[in-house]
């Protein structure tokens, strides 16, 4: 449906998974790519907060995933988006020096940072139960309801840091219960 519409896409790869039942195999990817879609990395095992990554751990999950598309497409990986809306300073300096160019989180905003040369994006999601008029009214440039997203991300945040695996176990039911 992209492709017949023109609409060039970013597939971010968590690379642990790839070629496992149910997830793309090498040849899916080689084949996005070459129909002029962008591949980058979504790390190599999708950690559930990647801010409590150890430095080592960091730079194993931009730098093998880095490494691994690269192999795959024999072509350099320069985008990635971070698992799980945890973002820090610490991960796009790692995200930096895997190579990595362009960083996208979770976070609800629209200006551009720079860290370590590599420009962090903020996005705002659409998903389930989001109205057609606030998607809208995004892409208008309405301030009001990027201000809401806003307020609404960092009570979030607050919780996410505050509840810990609490706030995991709950994410996770939240997303079974919506999938029924």
């Amino acid at each position: 449906m992209l492709d017949s519409r023109h609409w060039p896409s970013h597939f971010l790869v968590t690379t642990d998974f790839i070629g496992t039942p149910s997830f793309v195999r090498a040849s899916h990817i080689r084949e996005l790519h070459s129909r002029g879609h962008v591949i980058g990395s979504h790390s190599c095992s999708h950690p559930l907060r990647m801010t409590a990554c150890s430095a080592t751990q960091l730079d194993r999950e931009w730098r093998d995933s880095v490494a691994r598309l690269q192999d795959i497409l024999g072509s350099t990986i320069e985008v990635a988006s971070i698992p799980g809306g945890y973002y820090g300073t610490n991960v796009a300096a790692a995200a930096a020096a895997a190579g990595i160019r362009h960083l996208f989180t979770s976070e609800p905003v629209i200006s551009v940072r720079t860290v370590d040369g590599c420009r962090i994006y903020g996005r705002f999601s659409v998903h389930q139960g989001v109205w057609p008029q606030w998607v809208g009214s995004v892409i208008a440039g309405n301030v009001w309801p990027r201000v809401q997203r806003l307020v609404f991300w960092n009570v979030k945040k607050i919780l996410k840091k505050a509840g810990g695996m609490a706030w995991i176990d709950a994410r996770r039911r939240i997303i079974a219960a919506r999938s029924r």
